[in-house]
C-alpha cells in the first residue's frame, strides 16, 4: 500500500511559481506510475501531469504543457509538480496520485491519492 501526502500549495500572483511536492510511503515506490490531477470549484476532476515508474516519459495536459514540469525521486520517493507562469485558472485543489496501471489521463486507473494541496492564483 502507498501513502501519498501533498505539500507546496499556496497562494501565488498571476505569472508566479510553484513547486509542488508529494511524499509516498511503502517500500515499492518505483513500480508506481504517478500523476498529478487538479480539481476546481465546481469543477471534475483532471489530469495535469504524469510520470512513468522509471522517470523516462512524461505527459502533460494541453492546459500545462511547456509551462510544467513533472519529476520524480525514486530513492527519496518523492514526486515534483513545477508550474511556470501561473494563471488564476490553475487555481484548484492539486492532487498526487499513484498506480500500477495507468492510463495517465484516466483516474480510475489510479489505486492511490493524496488529500491535496490548494493552489490559489490571483489576479
Amino acid at each position: 500500500q502507498v501513502q501519498l501526502v501533498e505539500s507546496g500549495g499556496g497562494l501565488v500572483q498571476a505569472g508566479g511559481s510553484l513547486r509542488l511536492s508529494c511524499a509516498a510511503s511503502g517500500r515499492t515506490f518505483s513500480l508506481y506510475a504517478m500523476g498529478w490531477f487538479r480539481q476546481a470549484p465546481g469543477q471534475e476532476r483532471e489530469f495535469v501531469a504524469g510520470i512513468s515508474r522509471s522517470g523516462g516519459f512524461t505527459n502533460y495536459a494541453d492546459s500545462v504543457n511547456g509551462r510544467s514540469t513533472i519529476s520524480r525521486d525514486n530513492v527519496k520517493k518523492l514526486v515534483y509538480l513545477e508550474v511556470n507562469s501561473l494563471k488564476p485558472e490553475d487555481t484548484a485543489v492539486y492532487y498526487c496520485a499513484a498506480g500500477t496501471s495507468v492510463v495517465f489521463r484516466v483516474t480510475h486507473t489510479y489505486d492511490y491519492w493524496g488529500h491535496g494541496t490548494q493552489v490559489t492564483v490571483s489576479s
